[in-house]
């Protein structure tokens, strides 16, 4: 490992720790937020016809077990159901394109994420005015 690498990566995790989030709303934004940034990378690279690089890959899956395992199916109905299913479209497809497999969806994938954090922004001003 050479040493930029060795920095590089360090900045990447002082980066993550400096944004830690510890209100529930912001955890969940954080994690959509770094979803999509990383699926976006994917699909562009898919598009380019490059490898995909393996540190958005591991993102993009452990914010997908974030988000599916905080969802709460009692209490949030059809709409947790809904969510899960879109989060396993893209866990899947990014699934299939790391395996050089044809048909990887990931420029679909990376737009279903953008508007769920673009719904997750604009109720995110209601949910922060009940919590005070």
């Amino acid at each position: 490992m050479s040493f930029a690498f060795a920095r590089s990566r360090y900045r990447q995790a002082e980066t993550l720790v400096q944004e830690a989030a510890t209100d529930p709303y912001d955890i969940v934004f954080v994690t959509l937020r770094e979803l999509n940034r990383s699926l976006g990378v994917l699909a562009r690279t898919q598009q380019e016809a490059r490898p995909l690089p393996a540190d958005h890959v591991n993102r993009v899956l452990t914010a997908i077990y974030i988000l599916q395992s905080s969802l709460d199916f009692e209490a949030g109905g059809d709409l947790a159901g809904d969510l899960f299913q879109l989060y396993e479209f893209a866990r899947f497809h990014v699934l299939k394109a790391m395996r050089g497999e044809e048909g990887a969806r990931l420029a679909e994938a990376a737009a279903a994420m953008g508007d769920i954090l673009d719904a997750w922004q604009q109720i995110g001003s209601q949910v922060k005015a009940q919590a005070v």
